[in-house]
């Protein structure tokens, strides 16, 4: 946390609804944070939270179905929201770029690896193919991935879940970004692989001085790569603090839960303990219930959070949480 730095990226009052045949979807409601130069910011919470949808509203990716986008996302000073189609597509890609869920249906499977990285740098920075192509060769070899020569010649289905990941990351990197949006980057890939995943990219993250959003469900990967955490909970946020005050002091009941739902093992851990868990779902987007939204699965409830939405308190300059317990 830099308070006397400007964010690189502000987000304040961010609304994303989507129009459908039910109803308005309000899937990003009032979400607001900051992003400083060369941190990671973790941004956690069960899925359809709004996690992904706030990171494809920031590059205004959403277009299926048309979304409507409303707020501020302030990018070095500049609203993106105010940017024409042509400004913000010079935006993606360069000065912010995206790593997406699952690689198999980002990448494009009739280019081969080496075209997609450099077709990126072609159009971001300018470069010839022969040096593109040289540049794209130099992001996999950077990425750890085997015989990169080869490899860039090959198309997406011919690698394995972790080697597209890592041509992903290639790829998200090869114009050296100021920001990167990572959306679950170690889904679907067994331990050892996702171990690797985040060691690159903190390893990148030191060599090119970018900032990370790391959007994910895993609370250990938020404990080993961020510096802050924002949760999510029914496309709102309910608390932001440091990670480290976050693991040993979780102020809303929501992150409580969160974190006595990780199993602990080794010396620590307690003979016949019971994970514990949430009881219940997240509320359905067109069935939000009226007050506190996370009251139906909460145990500490009071009456007020039945009726009325709670107020962000700010604990401190570093800590907010959206609860009644800590207005009370």
């Amino acid at each position: 946390m830099n308070d006397t730095k400007k964010p690189l990226l502000a987000i304040e009052a961010l609304h994303t609804r989507f129009h459908t045949q039910d109803g308005v979807v309000n899937a990003v409601d009032g979400v607001d944070f900051n992003v400083y130069q060369g941190e990671t910011l973790g941004l956690v919470g069960e899925s359809g939270c709004g996690k992904s949808v706030t990171a494809l509203s920031i590059l205004q990716l959403l277009r299926c179905p048309p979304a409507e986008i409303q707020g501020n996302i302030r990018f070095e000073g500049v609203n993106l929201l105010n940017l024409d189609q042509e400004a913000i597509r010079k935006v993606r890609g360069s000065a912010i770029s995206m790593i997406f869920q699952e690689p198999m249906t980002s990448l494009n499977p009739v280019l081969t690896i080496g075209e997609q990285i450099s077709e990126a740098v072609r159009l971001h920075e300018g470069m010839r193919y022969q040096e593109a192509w040289k540049w794209a060769v130099n992001m996999l070899q950077m990425v750890q991935i085997s015989g990169p020569r080869a490899r860039a010649r090959e198309y997406p289905h011919k690698l394995s879940g972790g080697m597209r990941q890592r041509a992903m990351i290639a790829m998200a990197l090869s114009c050296n970004p100021q920001l990167l949006l990572a959306d679950e980057p170690t889904t679907a890939l067994d331990v050892t692989i996702q171990a690797q995943i985040m060691d690159i990219m903190v390893r990148l993250k030191e060599e090119f001085k970018t900032a990370i959003v790391l959007i994910t469900h895993d609370l250990g990967v938020i404990a080993e790569m961020a510096s802050r955490v924002v949760v999510m909970y029914a496309g709102k946020v309910v608390e932001e603090a440091p990670v480290k005050d976050l693991f040993k002091d979780p102020r809303h009941p929501y992150t409580r839960g969160l974190l006595g739902s990780i199993p602990v093992i080794g010396h620590k851990a307690q003979t016949g303990r019971r994970l514990q868990e949430i009881p219940g779902i997240v509320p359905r987007p067109l069935e939000t219930p009226l007050g506190c939204r996370f009251h139906p699965r909460c145990s500490s409830v009071m009456d007020i959070c039945r009726k009325q939405e709670p107020p962000m308190i700010h604990l401190t300059e570093y800590r907010r949480v959206n609860c009644w317990l800590e207005a009370s």
